[in-house]
């Protein structure tokens, strides 16, 4: 059994939290991390650059002069992109950058990611999670409390009002449910805490990888 620490909202340790050796992965999975991140890079971009080409562009249908006689090189379009407010030639256009990944690379990279955070000592089970007011200053206080510095995720099984409205003030916190963890916010953050509660959905995810 691996121990991840377990805490109260008061700092104060409640013994530990035992989490199945077998869910836990170090031989295999750093390029899978990789790829998976890169992968979720990708397609957080919109996609959205775009310039007209030559056959976009306003403009006159007429040969700005005649082909010959002038001693100028020959002009067909004033559209052409070697003049100044006509099209580009081979510009953006708006395009998915999406890449797409099997599904066992990603269950491997999350599998390894976690297991990397817990080898590390940054993941701190709380016992319970609760404000009796939507108070930025309780929250804080409870970050202090566990000795918590930089950039924290907190996971729980379900967000409530209190919670949501306490946390908006802390530019360095994040709340997420439990199930929606990815690789990603793994290797964001510093510090992972998870309640309880909510780590039976990451062990239900964890165990699924560790059959695939």
């Amino acid at each position: 059994m691996s121990k991840l620490p377990l805490k109260d909202i008061q700092g104060n340790q409640q013994g530990e939290y035992d989490l199945r050796e077998d869910l836990l992965v170090f031989d295999k999975g750093t390029q899978a991390v990789h790829d998976v991140v890169v992968a979720m890079r990708a397609k957080a971009r919109s996609g959205s650059a775009s310039t007209k080409t030559r056959a976009e562009v306003a403009g006159s249908g007429s040969k700005p002069w005649r082909q010959k006689g002038l001693g100028r090189a020959r002009s067909g379009t004033k559209q052409s992109p070697i003049w100044r407010g006509g099209g580009v030639a081979f510009g953006p256009k708006p395009r998915s950058y999406e890449k797409r990944l099997p599904k066992k690379v990603a269950r491997l990279a999350f599998r390894r990611a976690f297991s990397e955070k817990v080898a590390s000592g940054e993941v701190l089970v709380l016992s319970d999670l609760s404000l009796s007011e939507p108070k930025t200053k309780q929250l804080n206080d409870i970050l202090k409390r566990l000795g918590l510095t930089g950039k924290t995720l907190l996971l729980v099984e379900s967000i409530d009002a209190n919670l949501k409205l306490a946390a908006r003030n802390l530019a360095e916190i994040e709340i997420k449910h439990a199930k929606d963890l990815n690789t990603y916010d793994l290797l964001r953050y510093s510090n992972i805490i998870v309640v309880k509660s909510g780590m039976e959905s990451i062990e239900m995810r964890l165990g699924a990888h560790s059959g695939s």
